[in-house]
């Protein structure tokens, strides 16, 4: 995609959604422009709509209904030769993040493994086996401390 054309597609973005929120009432839903993706003629745009806290269809019917009325609104705002005709999509990005967030959350609410303790010195771990055993090894009835005598 050409630089010109992204910066086309983020000047409709911001303009689209600024148009959306001043002029529009959603009753406690939250509706954002989320991308837009004009083809490189400038005849046709796709506007991804991300909708939280209602339902999704109704909204992007209504932006469809009304697109005639914004693309004029933008066209005041927005000089260009030729005006995309706009078309609504919703985008439903947000709703799969706000979803792998809480399993996420729930992943980590999962009893964990206790954590690895720490490597020891392995010639020093022998020697703190032997010395702990013979305590045990003095107390047993019936065996002899050998240690010294060779025969």
């Amino acid at each position: 995609m050409s630089r010109r054309l992204d910066r086309v597609n983020e000047l409709f973005r911001r303009e689209i959604g600024r148009i959306i929120q001043k002029d529009y009432e959603w009753h406690g839903i939250l509706v954002t422009v989320s991308a837009v993706e004009v083809t490189q003629d400038l005849k046709e745009g796709k506007v991804w709509t991300s909708v939280l806290g209602g339902d999704a269809a109704p909204v992007i019917d209504k932006l469809n209904r009304e697109h005639g009325s914004i693309q004029s609104k933008v066209m005041k705002r927005v000089v260009l030769k030729s005006t995309p005709v706009l078309r609504f999509h919703h985008d439903s990005s947000a709703i799969r993040g706000v979803d792998l967030v809480n399993l996420l959350e729930e992943v980590d609410k999962l009893p964990k493994a206790p954590p690895d303790a720490p490597e020891a010195d392995p010639e020093q771990a022998c020697r703190d086996g032997v010395i702990g055993l013979l305590p045990a090894l003095l107390a047993t009835p019936g065996k002899e401390n050998t240690q010294g005598t060779s025969r």
